[in-house]
């Protein structure tokens, strides 16, 4: 998932923080990924813990991930990264329905009368 380079003049916590930022906006990483902890990654990177401490609290600053308490840190989402994970989502519905031999035109009417069904009172 992550790695460091390290010939490389950027710093290690620099380089964690990149990753996770490009993964983030890709969609790669999802809003609401969970995070390894910070002495799990650590030990994976080879990097002291405070190293991997530090990239975590900037990237939490800057609102990249958040952290929830003992529950660790999740990857917080994009309007560009939720666009992504619902189109893909989409794409698998469609997929499935379609194995199903559903036509499109019935398969969006099957949305809209769950959308439909989940503001309805008592829903």
């Amino acid at each position: 998932m992550f790695h460091i380079d390290q010939s490389a003049e950027v710093p290690p916590f620099e380089q964690i923080k990149r990753q996770i930022t490009e993964q983030r906006d890709s969609g790669e990483l999802a809003a609401g990924h969970h995070l390894p902890p910070v002495r799990r990654l650590a030990g994976e990177l080879g990097l002291a813990p405070n190293t991997v401490a530090r990239a975590y609290k900037e990237l939490e600053a800057a609102g990249v991930i958040e952290t929830r308490g003992r529950n660790g840190s999740f990857v917080t989402g994009t309007a560009d990264s939720a666009d992504k994970a619902a189109a893909h989502a989409a794409g698998e519905y469609i997929a499935r329905v379609r194995a199903l031999g559903i036509d499109d035109e019935r398969a969006v009417a099957l949305v809209r009368d769950a959308a439909t069904a989940t503001l309805a009172p008592g829903a």
